[in-house]
């Protein structure tokens, strides 16, 4: 069966925010919203070649009016078939719920209070407003006995009953699944058109839909809008049928899409549900190309976001305009870190200044503490497929594989491998920031976060069971170290044994409990979940703006080392040989994703270990060009990124350029600077007319505190 979907009364779906994003793009998963919001933030250009520069806004273009109606004049002709068909088999069920006996029950509440009822006709949303009207008016979906219930459904015997509301995760996918299918309405009361899928994701909903005559545009949100909201001012009800599947293909024989879903995902001989709103009716289902294959033909897609009051959704604008203004792809377009070409898709151009970012990054995971410090390797580009044949990627990658390669693990299964081991060499660490690429499709590309060629700051462990959770306990030292540096809070997630299960159980079990008491109260335990080889470990960090990112990934591997038929010498003289467990490691993960996150993260405000801008010199005239010179030299040769500005701005503008290019510190040189053998110090982060924002101090005291900051990696531009 199709997976069902529940849905809370129309009511109080209110404000509701559409966008659209052709199918041929595929925008990571906060930002959806941002592409069409942002439209103003893109016009904001660099000036000046060389830093960022001066920036000046263009106003953005107006929107043009739609040149099509609100509505179409005459109404699908599906509409009146799917509205009898419907109305039929509603009054099928509302004879059969009307005859089923009432009998008293007993409905117990989360804190264990009980309320009374009557079965086949007490409905959640009743229980609700018996305990206030307050309650009833927040609420978007039930649970009864563990299972998500319609509020306007009645209860059909004893029960547990929960009330949830839109501040609970599924309060959140219902009534955003509720608002996909008031967006399907809209669109085809507007449109015409024939709809696919509308399923809820993590930050709102979408609908996809065939369209033959026209694409979607900008011009036509407002209609698309309009239309939704006189549905919610209708107060329409979604009402809940569940329907064999011969019938649903009668109901939806005018559909393709849907008739492809009914006849591929419903089971003969089952049912599934549908639910009407007003002259919409739909299947209950979730998932462009049709079913994301290229060679279907192409759907459209609109997103869309609704929330409960007005107050949410004018804050979450708020939120769009300020993600708008951090889009690693404006700021890296601005300040000059990279680019990209048509004639290689997906792979990054990084310019110096992104080179430096990336550099430090690098050097930042290889000079992690000593007793995690593995030894690097280098290892092929490209392997014959008997390699991941081997391995077992191929068997679920090929289609996703350029021939070279997508991860490191089997070539380090091969370097260990390369000669005899013993256990007095374990544990083995092996670190690569190999280059990999992936067969991303074209659509599925967006600036850093996706792309096709990516390096990976990979380190694989080859260790005994007994050393499995002290390198574990180990990499999570580490891993907080890294975070904790960048000021990311980080929610892991443990997927633990499955029934199909390969290793000791032992080794499971210790693994899984040293991880539970490492960090009490930042798991979430998927029971059962782990991949059949390993227990795996996702680590999901939140940046400034509090979006989600899952980054670092920690897999115990019992598998791999069998496939590649790997082995050390043992202690016990009666077992010589023994299979090491591999533990996958990645910390940052991709470093392009990581580096689109920071960017993000910090707003293209970089803490001077990590700017690629760290001092520029401004001279206050022509007479002071060779103490200029020598100042840049001194810190040259001392390790930072240091520019001077000779050009022919006044002393104000250089200065204003440099704030904007967001060099960390400016130092303005003069005769009483130069004289002295010093510098006049201006801080970027700390306001004109502050306390401090301007220092004079002697160069080699700069030079003593520019090390201290660079060395505390301290994200307060602090001398």
């Amino acid at each position: 069966m199709l997976g069902r979907r529940f849905f809370t009364p129309i009511r109080p779906i209110r404000p509701f925010h559409l966008c659209h994003i052709p199918l041929s793009s595929a925008p990571r998963s906060p930002l959806f919203l941002t592409r069409s919001m942002a439209s103003a933030a893109s016009k904001i250009t660099s000036q000046n070649p060389k830093g960022g520069g001066n920036l000046k806004k263009k106003k953005a273009k107006a929107v043009p009016a739609s040149a099509f109606p609100l509505e179409l004049h005459l109404a699908p002709a599906f509409f009146d078939h799917l509205i009898k068909t419907f109305e039929k088999l509603k009054a099928e069920h509302d004879g059969f719920v009307k005859s089923q006996p009432r009998v008293h029950i007993v409905i117990t509440m989360p804190d264990g209070s009980e309320r009374k009822g009557k079965s086949w006709e007490t409905s959640p949303m009743d229980v609700a407003k018996e305990v206030s009207k307050s309650l009833s008016e927040r609420i978007v979906i039930a649970k009864v006995d563990g299972e998500l219930w319609d509020l306007e459904r009645p209860l059909e015997g004893p029960c547990k009953l929960e009330l949830l509301d839109f501040e609970l995760p599924e309060g959140k996918k219902v009534l955003w699944h509720s608002s996909a299918h008031v967006l399907g309405e809209a669109a085809e009361r507007h449109y015409g058109c024939h709809l696919c899928l509308g399923p809820p994701t993590d930050e709102g909903f979408f609908y996809e839909m065939g369209i033959e005559d026209r694409a979607v545009t900008l011009a036509e949100y407002p209609s698309v809008e309009k239309v939704a909201e006189s549905a919610i001012k209708e107060k329409q009800k979604f009402e809940r049928l569940v329907v064999k599947k011969e019938t649903l293909l009668e109901m939806f024989n005018y559909n393709k899409y849907k008739k492809h879903l009914i006849e591929t995902k419903v089971p003969d001989g089952t049912s599934t549900t549908v639910h009407g709103c007003g002259p919409m009716i739909d299947l209950c289902n979730s998932s462009s190309y049709f079913l994301g294959d290229a060679n279907n033909e192409s759907l459209q897609r609109i997103y869309g976001i609704s929330f409960p009051v007005k107050k949410q959704l004018t804050e979450y604008k708020a939120f769009l305009e300020e993600a708008a203004k951090r889009d690693h792809r404006r700021i890296g377009k601005d300040q000059e870190l990279f680019s990209f070409n048509e004639l290689s898709p997906g792979s990054c151009f990084f310019l110096p200044h992104g080179t430096r970012i990336y550099n430090t990054l690098t050097e930042f995971i290889r000079c992690g503490p000593f007793r995690l410090n593995p030894f690097t390797g280098i290892s092929p580009n490209m392997f014959h497929s008997k390699l991941w044949q081997q391995s077992g990627h191929w068997q679920n990658y090929k289609d996703d594989m350029f021939g070279l390669k997508p991860m490191n693990c089997p070539s380090h299964c091969i370097i260990f491998g390369s000669r005899d081991r013993s256990y007095r060499e374990l544990p083995i660490r092996m670190a690569e920031f190999g280059i990999l690429h992936r067969n991303e499709a074209s659509g599925a590309l967006t600036g850093l976060t996706r792309v096709r060629r990516f390096a990976q700051d990979d380190t694989h462990v080859f260790c005994m069971p007994s050393q499995v959770a002290g390198e574990i306990s180990a990499l999570f030292d580490f891993m907080q170290h890294v975070y904790g540096t960048f000021r990311l809070d980080f929610q892991l997630e443990l997927s633990t044994r499955p029934d199909n299960f390969l290793g000791d159980i032992k080794t499971w079990d210790h693994a899984g409990e040293s991880l539970e008491k490492r960090y009490p109260g930042k798991w979430e335990l998927s029971p059962g979940d782990g991949a059949f080889y390993g227990p795996k470990i996702d680590i999901s960090i939140r940046d400034s703006l509090s979006r989600s990112f899952q980054c670092a990934t920690i897999q115990l591997d019992f598998q791999l080392p069998n496939q590649f038929d790997l082995k050390y010498r043992g202690e016990d003289t009666q077992n010589p040989e023994v299979r090491p467990v591999m533990i996958h490691r990645a910390i940052l993960g991709s470093l392009e994703r990581f580096i689109a996150i920071i960017t993000e993260h910090f707003a293209g405000k970089w803490p001077f270990w990590l700017s690629p801008r760290q001092v520029v010199i401004i001279p206050v005239g022509p007479a002071f060009k060779d103490y200029v010179v020598q100042v840049h030299d001194r810190l040259k040769s001392e390790g930072f990124f240091v520019d001077i500005d000779n050009g022919p701005d006044t002393l104000s503008k250089k200065i204003r350029n440099a704030e904007i290019s967001q060099h960390n510190f400016i130092l303005v040189v003069g005769e009483a600077e130069m004289t002295a053998q010093s510098v006049n110090v201006r801080n970027r982060d700390i306001g004109a007319g502050a306390k401090g924002r301007d220092e004079m101090m002697s160069l080699d005291d700069f030079v003593t505190k520019l090390h201290a900051l660079k060395t505390s990696r301290s994200l307060e531009n602090k001398l």
